[in-house]
C-alpha cells in the first residue's frame, strides 16, 4: 500500500474536528442557533456555486449568497404553503444575473434551500436523535467509503466524473449506513425498516456527492472553494448532506417516518 494515499489525512482530520465541533454545538442547541448555522451554510454554498458556474459575476456571488441566507432563515418562520415560493425565489433571481450556467445554478440552489429547510424541519419537529441519525448516515457513508476505497481499491465507480471513487467504497458506505439504521432502530424504538431508509439515504448522499463532482468537472476545478483546509469548500463537504436531506424531504411523503415507532 502506497504511503501517499494517506498524505492528506492529517489536514482532513484537523478540519473535520473543527467542523464537527461547530456542527455539534448547532445541532445540540437547535432552535435559532441551528437555523442560523443552516442559513449561513446555505448562503456560502450558493456563493461557491456562482463562483463555479460564472466566474465573472463577482457581485452576483454576494447578492445571491445573501439572498439565499435570508430566504433560508425566513422560510421556517412562515406557513409551508408560502415558504415554497420563497424557497424558489433565489433560483429565479439567479436566472436574471447569471451569464452562464443558469440552469445548473437554479437546480443546485433549489436543492440547497430545500435541504436546509428539511433539516430545520427535522430538528424542530422530531428532535435531536433523528437529526443525529441523518448526520451519522451521511458521515459514515463518506468515512467508510473513503477508507474502503483507499484500502481495498478495485473498479472505479464513475472514473470520468470522480476518478477516486470505487465500487468498494460505495458498497462500504451502504453497509455502514445499514448498521447505523439498525442501531438507531434499536435505540429509538423504530422499526427495522429504518435500515432500508438508511441505505437509500446513503445512496442519495452519494448521488449528491457525484452531482457536485460533475459540476466541478464541468468547471474544470478540483474544489468548490478553499474555505476548509483538506476539504475544499462547503459544497465539497456538504454535497452528500444535500442529497440526503432532499431525499428525506420527499421520502417522508411516501414512507411513514420514523418507521414503526412504538
Amino acid at each position: 500500500m502506497s504511503a501517499h494515499r494517506w498524505d492528506d489525512l492529517k489536514v482532513r482530520l484537523a478540519s473535520a474536528v473543527v467542523m464537527i465541533a461547530v456542527g455539534v454545538i448547532g445541532v445540540w442547541a437547535g432552535g435559532w442557533v441551528f437555523h442560523m448555522l443552516i442559513a449561513v451554510a446555505s448562503g456560502v454554498m450558493v456563493w461557491e456555486l456562482v463562483c463555479l458556474l460564472d466566474t465573472g459575476r463577482t457581485k452576483s456571488q454576494y447578492v445571491l449568497g445573501a439572498a439565499t441566507f435570508f430566504v433560508a432563515l425566513a422560510a421556517n418562520m412562515i406557513p409551508p404553503s408560502f415558504a415554497l415560493p420563497l424557497l424558489m425565489a433565489p433560483a429565479m433571481l439567479g436566472f436574471t444575473r447569471m451569464e452562464q450556467g443558469g440552469t445548473r445554478y437554479a437546480v443546485f440552489t433549489t436543492l440547497i434551500l430545500f435541504a436546509g429547510y428539511g433539516m430545520m424541519d427535522l430538528r424542530d419537529d422530531l428532535g435531536l436523535v433523528w437529526m443525529l441519525w441523518l448526520i451519522t448516515v451521511v458521515v459514515v457513508t463518506d468515512v467508510f467509503g473513503y477508507f474502503a476505497g483507499r484500502a481495498i481499491g478495485g473498479p472505479k465507480f464513475w472514473p470520468k466524473v470522480s476518478p477516486k471513487k470505487t465500487w468498494s467504497g460505495t458498497v462500504a458506505g451502504w453497509i455502514a449506513a445499514a448498521a447505523v439504521g439498525a442501531f438507531f432502530a434499536w435505540f429509538a424504538g423504530a422499526g427495522i425498516g429504518l435500515m432500508g431508509i438508511s441505505i437509500a439515504l446513503s445512496m442519495a448522499s452519494q448521488i449528491g456527492d457525484i452531482a457536485e463532482s460533475a459540476l466541478k468537472r464541468k468547471a474544470g476545478v478540483k474544489d468548490s472553494s478553499s474555505l476548509i483546509p483538506g476539504h475544499g469548500g462547503l459544497l465539497d463537504r456538504f454535497d452528500g448532506m444535500l442529497g440526503a436531506a432532499v431525499f428525506l424531504v420527499f421520502a417522508d411523503q411516501l414512507v411513514a417516518f420514523p418507521p414503526g415507532i412504538g
